[in-house]
């Protein structure tokens, strides 16, 4: 048995390198595979509650925000949430500690044990290896964060005690079609028959109210609702309401909507969870996610600059990180370091984000779908001033060093576009 970090570190590369290399599609939608090594390894029926979330946007911020108010209540939870930002242990989380790369490998030997002549993808090998993991911690309650979907979506192997849907947008289309009510539908594929389910999108597909028409459905604005008040916000739900509320330590007023179905889901799982007003202001004011308009204060020859880094990368995110960004600018001029994959609509995304952007750092992501600098470029000039400058780089982090060294005091400086530039960008 190894017990040197190092050698765990290594062989965890070992591991990833060879699942993302085992199955013939990186992606590969579908739950027969899956599913049939689960049930070798016993882990299709958890005895915990199972919360699953899935849409288009929103799906990280709710998951964090539940598992900080579930842990301020005193309960042990587990998530399993994607894409990482910097360490693939990040995906898998025990009362938010990142599972050590020994715990990791020791799941993957399991699964590699059980799954017999399967292939699997390499999504599929972290659901299987979160979901053994789980198993051994016995967490009180198991947070699940789709990744593509829902219907079809490896996490869907498991019957959630409770769905939460977040915002629906246009992305993934070649996997997901491309309208909302299209999409709607295979995120609403991780409802169960008589299991409630929360939809925090103010213009809920019809899909997803036609799936759950006999079932528990709690609509955002319908059968619970949430107001902000200057500095405090409320929820309110029938009868019951909570007033005087701190705005969520994620930012911007999206999070309201987000974190008001957090608070409709501690509604429905009351019966086995006991979570108080203190909780939920403890986890509102606690919960954190890198790469979600993360703020950061930069000293700077001469002064100080605020740099944003956001990971939005299809038009619905993007519009929210524009609407967050009016707040900082104000008249500041606006560095943008943006690099993208080719299978995003960079067209649309530049167009929202243009209006505000003084000078341009564009790069690639480092990935084999990154979207070629030149092409990136092509796209900025449509929707750029001739005044406004435009520069390419060989890498996120050239960019985002270039765009430092030629900010002056009070500038602002946005890194964004994909998971991949965030977390290039951070480390610079």
């Amino acid at each position: 048995m190894k017990s040197n970090k190092a050698d765990y570190s290594a062989e965890l590369q070992l591991w990833l390198d060879k699942h993302r290399h085992t199955h013939p599609q990186e992606i590969d939608l579908g739950l027969h595979r899956v599913r049939a090594v689960a049930d070798n390894m016993q882990l299709l029926n958890p005895e915990q509650t199972v919360v699953t979330v899935a849409g288009t946007n929103g799906k990280g911020s709710t998951v964090a925000l539940l598992e900080s108010m579930l842990r301020a209540a005193g309960y042990k939870t587990a998530s399993y949430t994607s894409p990482h930002m910097h360490r693939y242990n990040e995906r898998i989380k025990i009362n938010n500690r990142c599972l050590s790369d020994g715990e990791l490998c020791r799941s993957f030997e399991m699964i590699e044990a059980h799954r017999g002549d399967i292939s699997l993808s390499f999504f599929e090998f972290s659901t299987l290896a979160a979901l053994q993991c789980f198993k051994s911690a016995k967490p009180d309650i198991i947070l699940l964060e789709t990744g593509l979907g829902g219907r079809l979506d490896a996490v869907n192997i498991i019957d959630a005690d409770l769905a939460i849907i977040t915002s629906i947008g246009i992305d993934h289309v070649e996997w997901l079609g491309d309208n909302r009510n299209s999409i709607g539908y295979e995120k609403a594929g991780i409802t169960r028959p008589g299991v409630p389910c929360i939809c925090g999108d103010i213009a809920p597909p019809e899909s997803i109210k036609a799936l759950n028409k006999d079932r528990p459905l709690y609509l955002i604005n319908e059968d619970f609702s949430y107001r902000r008040e200057r500095d405090s916000w409320y929820f309110e739900h029938r009868d019951f309401r909570l007033d005087d509320l701190p705005l969520p330590a994620l930012f911007g007023d999206i999070q309201l909507q987000n974190a008001s179905c957090v608070v409709m889901a501690l509604r429905c799982l009351a019966a086995n969870f006991q979570v108080s007003y203190d909780d939920i202001v403890a986890g509102l004011t606690t919960a954190y996610l890198p790469g979600r308009f993360q703020i950061k204060s930069q000293n700077i020859e001469g002064g100080s600059i605020v740099s944003i880094f956001d990971i939005s990368h299809n038009p619905q995110g993007v519009e929210v990180m524009v609407e967050n960004l009016k707040s900082l600018t104000n008249g500041r001029e606006l560095h943008a370091v943006f690099a993208i994959l080719a299978t995003k609509d960079a067209d649309s995304i530049t167009k929202i984000v243009a209006p505000m952007v003084d000078h341009w750092h564009l790069s690639e992501p480092d990935s084999a779908h990154a979207l070629p600098v030149e092409q990136l470029k092509s796209i900025v000039e449509r929707y750029t001033n001739a005044s406004n400058s435009i520069q390419c780089f060989n890498s996120v982090s050239e960019a985002y060093d270039d765009a430092m060294c030629n900010m002056k005091n009070g500038d602002r400086l946005l890194a964004f576009g994909s998971t991949m530039t965030v977390a290039e960008a951070l480390k610079s």
